[in-house]
């Protein structure tokens, strides 16, 4: 008797932990907090990026009751060690802008047997959709499209372009990539140098500045974002080349940090294609309802010419300070 007592009393005790622990979790779901893993390019890599993580921080912080671990890199390797990670500690939401559009399957297809959520942000990724919650995004190619066609507008007699890429292999820079390909291979325009500069300002000056010392003839850069355009008039200019509206050389850019927009207004370049970095109230809001209104949803945006742009397009669309 008195051991059946002491076994009904363990099962009570049992009984009354698990009570316990379903009450300390049903409190955890009803507080609100809410586990998600962040995977970004890093802030130093661009104005854009900056903008970019500042959203995602303002959005997804503490005092809304989200539980955030973040993990920046431009390597896609470490990016994919970073989502095992995050799997491996059990979050509940991904968001993930990848260094490059390949080899996110196998680690997403482990995201979705843990019952982990995916959201794609900034960058689509060569994968299924199934993978994936939803994709809230820039049109890469669309902003490729939007520049190459704002530049063949300008009829030049010829076309001779210092392409200076961002990333290999990244959506941002296959998509801005793209357009001018096919004027290259057209024969509509002319490749002087194709390179990248891994979106880094030193590095597209030193590609600007190989070309100056070559002598070869150029009268277009296209530079796959403002801090390498950037990079590449300060070449210019230390070689005495003149740029922007009605000088020797057109410069572009793309993302529409202010201080780049500012030189549109002062006529130094002449086209900056708009890059919205500001993702992160779309995905909460289908976090908080559970509605994924599209699988793909689309930042509206466009490009800018020196000529028409104003202060006002600067306050309103311009990135940082």
């Amino acid at each position: 008797m008195k051991k059946l007592v002491t076994v009904v009393a363990a099962v009570l005790c049992a009984a009354s932990l698990f009570v316990s622990c379903a009450r300390k979790g049903d409190s955890a779901k009803s507080s609100g907090e809410i586990k998600i893993g962040i995977i970004n390019n890093p802030p130093s890599e661009s104005g854009y990026r900056a903008a970019n993580v500042k959203d995602m921080e303002t959005v997804f912080s503490a005092a809304k009751g989200y539980k955030v671990s973040t993990f920046y890199s431009l390597k896609n390797d470490e990016q994919l060690n970073a989502a095992s990670q995050f799997i491996t500690e059990g979050v509940d939401y991904i968001l993930l802008s990848a260094a490059a559009t390949d080899g996110w399957d196998s680690v997403l297809k482990n995201a979705k047997r843990a019952g982990i959520k995916v959201f794609l942000f900034d960058r689509m990724i060569n994968v299924s959709e199934d993978l994936y919650e939803a994709a809230v995004v820039s049109d890469m190619g669309n902003q490729g499209d939007t520049a190459v066609a704002w530049l063949k507008a300008q009829n030049l007699k010829e076309y001779n372009v210092i392409h200076i890429q961002g990333a290999m292999g990244s959506d941002a820079q296959i998509g801005r990539t793209a357009a001018l390909d096919k004027e290259f291979a057209a024969g509509t325009m002319k490749k002087v140098v194709q390179q990248t500069a891994t979106w880094d300002e030193a590095e597209a000056k030193k590609i600007v500045e190989s070309v100056i010392n070559s002598g070869e003839k150029f009268n277009v850069i296209y530079a796959e974002n403002d801090g390498m355009a950037k990079g590449a008039v300060a070449a210019l200019d230390e070689a005495g080349i003149t740029h922007g509206v009605g000088k020797d050389v057109i410069v572009m850019g793309f993302d529409c940090n202010k201080w780049a927009l500012r030189e549109l207004l002062a006529q130094n370049w002449n086209y900056d294609g708009q890059c919205s970095p500001f993702q992160a109230a779309v995905i909460e809001e289908m976090i908080k309802t559970g509605n994924v209104p599209s699988k793909k949803v689309i930042s509206e945006e466009k490009g800018f010419d020196a000529t028409k742009l104003t202060q006002a397009d600067i306050d309103t669309y311009g990135l940082g300070d």
